[in-house]
C-alpha cells in the first residue's frame, strides 16, 4: 500500500500511455491539453510516450496536428508559447486499430516495445479507455492475448463512466475486467473527484478545529448539493434517453460528493484508508424500500420549451433522437439519509438537471439556527450560518454569519467571508483531468472509485429506477430556464427549509474580505 506522502512528485515519469478513442471528443477536449499542462509544469519528463488509437486512419504528423489544435482550443497553455513544442509533440504516435482484431493488438505490441526502448520507459503501461463501456471487456482480453501486458513494469487500466447501466451490467463488466486486471490496477474515473474544491472539502473539514467538532447532527440542519447545467441534451439525445439524469449524474458525481461531505477522518492518509471511509458512507445510505418512499423522497422532472438567455429553446421531447412520448428525467432532486451515528436525522438534499438557469456546482452546509428564545433572536430574525463550497465554475469557499449592523443598536445583518480561489489562480488552475491522469501514472488511487463504491452506488440508484418502473410516479414538467419543478421546492419546504441561492446569487449580506488572499 502506497502512502500518499511518499509518492514521487515526478512519478508520472517513465510511462507509456495508450489512449483508446484518441480521435474522440474526450481526448480532444481534456486528455491532450492535460498532457501538455503536465509537460509544461515539469510533471512529465522526456521519458514518456503516447500512442493514440482509433479506427480512422492518421499519420503521426496528422495526429500531432490534431493534438496541437486541441491544445490551442482547450489548453491552459498554448503551443506557440513553448519553444519545446516540437520536442513534446515527438512523443505522440498514432496507430489505426480495430479493437475486435487480435492481430491488431499484436502489431500494437511491436510499436509499444519499440517506444519503450526508445524512451527508456521501463515497461510501465497505462491504458486509457475513452470508449463505450461495453467495449471494456473485449479490449482487456485483447490486451492480454496480444501480449501487451507481458512487461517488466507496472500496468494500469483507466476507464471512464458510465461503468455499467445498472448493478447487474456493472457486475458483468467488472467480472470481465477482473479476468485480466487486478482491482488495484483498475482506475475508474469520476472527474468530479479531480476538481480542486471537491478535494478541498477534506482539508477544510479535517484541518480546521472550528469545523470538525460541528460536523454532525447536533449542529448541522441540512446539506444541499446542486449540480446544474444550462445545456440540453444537444446531439446526445439517443444516449441520454437511455440514461437520464439519475444514472448520468446521480450514481456517480452526486453520491461521490455526499461521501466527501459525510466520511469519517481516515486513520491514515493512504488511498485505501480514504476510500474505506467513503465506502462506509455508501453502506449507510438509506435504501428506499418501496415505490411510496421513492414518491415521497425523490422528484423527477423533464424540461419543456422555454427561454435561455432570452432565446427560445425546445422541449426535451422535441430534441433530436428523443421519442415524443419519452418519460426520461432530465432533472431529479432527492432527500437522502446517511443512517450512521454522525448523520442520523440530517437530510442531504441533492438536485441536478439540464436547462437550468446557470451552470454551477455547489455544496451548501446549513447550520442549525440559534434558539428563538435567546436574546438576539427575540430582537430580530437571525439567518442560519452557511458554509458553501463552490466547485464550478467559480472555485472558492463562502461563509455566511450574523453581525451587528453598523450604526444601529440592535440591527443584525448577515455578512459573508468569500474566498475565491479561481480569482487568484485564474486560467491556470489545474484541470480535473490533469490531476487524475497524473495520479494514475503515479499510482495514487485516492480520487478514483473502487469497485465496492460503484456497486453500492448502483444498489442505491437501482432501487429508485425500479420504483419508477413498478409504479407510475409523477414526471413533473419544468420550463427550460427555471430551477426545476415546484415539487422540488416542496421537498424542502415541508421540512421547513429552502434551496439556497447558488452561483453567488446570495442577497442582503455584506461581503467582507473578497477575495481572502493566500499570499
Amino acid at each position: 500500500m502506497t502512502d500518499i506522502a511518499e509518492l514521487n512528485d515526478y512519478g508520472a515519469d517513465r510511462t507509456l500511455f495508450f489512449i483508446f478513442g484518441a480521435t474522440g471528443d474526450l481526448a480532444r477536449r481534456k486528455l491532450f491539453p492535460a498532457f501538455y499542462s503536465l509537460y509544461r509544469e515539469g510533471k512529465l519528463s522526456d521519458r514518456f510516450a503516447v500512442i493514440g488509437l482509433a479506427r480512422r486512419p492518421r499519420t503521426n504528423e496528422q495526429f500531432r496536428e490534431d493534438v496541437r489544435q486541441s491544445i490551442q482550443e482547450f489548453g491552459r497553455y498554448k503551443g506557440e508559447e513553448d519553444k519545446q513544442w516540437e520536442k513534446f509533440a515527438d512523443h505522440f504516435h498514432y496507430m489505426s486499430l480495430d479493437i475486435n482484431k487480435l492481430e491488431a493488438f499484436q502489431q500494437l505490441k511491436g510499436l509499444a516495445d519499440k517506444l519503450d526502448d526508445t524512451y527508456d520507459i521501463g515497461g510501465n503501461r497505462l491504458f486509457y479507455l475513452a470508449l463505450a463501456p461495453e467495449l471494456f471487456g473485449s479490449v482487456s482480453f485483447n490486451l492480454r492475448d496480444g501480449g501487451l501486458l507481458e512487461t517488466k513494469g507496472w500496468r494500469r487500466l483507466v476507464i471512464e463512466k458510465p461503468f455499467g447501466y445498472d448493478l447487474p451490467s456493472a457486475e458483468k463488466l467488472n467480472e470481465q475486467i477482473r479476468q485480466v486486471f487486478n482491482e488495484d490496477e483498475v482506475y475508474r474515473i469520476d472527474h468530479y473527484l479531480g476538481k480542486e474544491m471537491v478535494q478541498n472539502i477534506e482539508v477544510v473539514r479535517f484541518a480546521n478545529a472550528f469545523f470538525e467538532p460541528l460536523w454532525n447532527n447536533k449542529h448541522i440542519a441540512n446539506i444541499q448539493i446542486t449540480l446544474s447545467e444550462t445545456v440540453g441534451v444537444e446531439e446526445r439525445g439517443g444516449y441520454y434517453d437511455h440514461a437520464g439524469a439519475l444514472r448520468d449524474m446521480g450514481q456517480n458525481h452526486m453520491l461521490q460528493m455526499i461521501t466527501m461531505m459525510a466520511m469519517e477522518p481516515p486513520s491514515r492518509m493512504e488511498p485505501e484508508d480514504i476510500r474505506d471511509e467513503k465506502v462506509k458512507v455508501l453502506r449507510s445510505l438509506r435504501i428506499f424500500k418501496d415505490p411510496e418512499d421513492v414518491q415521497k423522497y425523490v422528484v423527477r422532472g423533464q424540461y419543456s420549451a422555454g427561454e435561455m438567455k432570452g432565446k427560445p429553446v425546445p422541449a426535451y421531447r422535441s430534441e433530436e433522437g428523443v421519442p415524443s412520448d419519452s418519460v426520461t428525467e432530465t432533472y431529479f432532486a432527492a432527500k437522502v439519509f446517511v443512517d450512521n451515528f454522525r448523520w442520523a436525522g440530517v437530510p442531504f438534499y441533492i438536485r441536478t438537471g439540464k436547462r437550468l438557469p446557470v451552470k454551477t456546482t455547489e455544496v451548501v452546509v446549513e447550520f442549525k439556527n440559534m434558539p428563538e428564545n435567546v436574546y438576539f433572536s427575540r430582537k430580530t430574525k437571525l439567518e442560519p450560518n452557511l458554509l458553501v463550497f463552490r466547485v464550478n465554475p467559480t472555485e472558492g469557499i463562502y461563509l455566511k454569519m450574523n453581525a451587528k449592523q453598523p450604526g444601529s443598536q440592535w440591527g443584525i445583518v448577515p455578512i459573508a467571508m468569500d474566498f475565491c480561489q479561481s480569482c487568484e489562480v485564474g486560467i491556470n488552475t489545474p484541470e480535473a483531468y490533469e490531476r487524475l491522469l497524473y495520479d494514475a501514472a503515479r499510482g495514487d488511487s485516492t480520487y478514483f472509485t473502487r469497485w465496492d463504491e460503484v456497486a453500492l452506488a448502483w444498489k442505491f440508484v437501482d432501487r429508485i429506477e425500479s420504483a419508477w418502473r413498478e409504479q407510475s410516479t409523477d414526471l413533473h414538467s419544468y420550463s427550460a430556464g427555471t430551477w426545476g419543478p415546484e415539487a422540488a421546492v416542496q421537498l424542502l419546504a415541508k421540512d421547513g427549509f429552502k434551496w439556497w441561492p447558488v452561483n453567488g446569487q446570495h442577497e442582503g449580506e455584506v461581503v467582507w474580505a473578497t477575495p481572502v488572499t493566500t499570499k
